[in-house]
């Protein structure tokens, strides 16, 4: 008995729209699971931060290659043509992840584009870890912002990186809104310094799980002022479908960006697959299907064509790349 067979139709259509994009990752980490690392794995995002630190200082650059290497095959294998990935740029690992990110590449061009960004897990405010933030500025595609690392400094972390960015004519990736709670707004933020630094069009934003928290009329005049700073988006859910509970009071909601009611507005959402078998996300395995799947079923969203845009167009203009 034929049956309609949905998902061979959109992985047909991804295929003939030049393949997978993989927006975000962070492959310098991937595959870096361990049987110590493993019993950590329940421990609070931001305690993780810290306690990557140590896999930081011990890496090597072969085994930093060794990872991104395996990520990279993970989604050629998959049909993915360009991806996305920052690397640990900080005063723990120094320059053994952009050695290795400039081996990757040449190894790799004639498969898949990759478009490298920055992240400094100590903020932009200590001298060491800003001397390499800046060197990183230097040589990555796409500045890369992690607010976090500098809570209550959040206006300067974005001035830091909207200045950066617009005096080296790159684009730039921010982690916003990952907690989960109504009290984040740095989208917000985000979009009203991308106004004030003149960089329409130029940014794009990370997770935004916190957007679901809010209101409909706050929602709602955050999209107004997203598509007003031409901010795009990057929605990983199967990293982020894990937050946890809370007694906070809020809309109820799914703990994924709101691709529903974004799509009203001129706001482009792409899909990545974010951390790969590592102490955030042992189980990770980097199935864009899954990702794209677990989007539209979080959201009730199953225009066809429109999600085989996200998988795709959206992609490529989240990157930065040419059609």
């Amino acid at each position: 008995m034929k049956y309609l067979n949905l998902k061979q139709q959109i992985l047909d259509k991804i295929k003939n729209n030049g393949g997978w994009i993989n927006c975000h990752g962070h492959f310098d980490r991937a595959y870096s699971i361990t049987k110590d690392l493993y019993e950590l794995a329940n421990k609070q995002r931001s305690e993780k931060w810290k306690l990557n630190a140590q896999l930081r200082k011990n890496t090597t650059i072969d085994q930093v290659y060794g990872r991104m290497a395996a990520a990279i095959e993970t989604l050629i294998k998959q049909g993915v043509t360009a991806t996305g990935t920052f690397i640990d740029i900080d005063p723990d690992i120094k320059d053994k992840s952009m050695k290795a990110a400039h081996k990757i590449r040449e190894q790799y061009k004639s498969d898949i584009t990759i478009k490298y960004l920055n992240q400094s897990s100590y903020g932009l405010f200590e001298d060491e870890a800003r001397l390499w933030f800046d060197e990183g500025a230097k040589f990555v595609d796409i500045i890369g912002g992690l607010p976090k690392a500098d809570q209550n400094r959040e206006e300067e972390h974005f001035d830091i990186l909207l200045g950066t960015a617009r005096s080296l004519g790159k684009m730039v990736h921010v982690h916003v809104d990952e907690l989960n709670l109504p009290e984040e707004e740095e989208t917000k933020l985000l979009a009203e310094k991308t106004l004030e630094h003149g960089m329409v069009g130029k940014v794009v934003g990370i997770h935004g799980i916190s957007i679901n928290c809010h209101s409909k009329s706050y929602r709602e005049t955050l999209y107004q002022l997203l598509e007003k700073a031409g901010i795009m988006f990057i929605a990983c859910p199967m990293s982020w479908i894990d937050a946890r509970r809370s007694e906070e009071l809020a809309p109820i909601h799914n703990p994924v960006l709101p691709l529903d009611e974004m799509s009203a507005y001129d706001i482009p959402v792409g899909i990545g697959v974010d951390n790969i078998a590592d102490l955030f996300k042992p189980y990770n395995d980097a199935n864009m299907w899954n990702d794209l799947r677990l989007l539209m079923e979080t959201n009730r969203y199953y225009d066809i064509e429109k999600l085989v845009t996200i998988a795709t167009r959206n992609g490529r203009k989240i990157l930065g790349l040419n059609e």
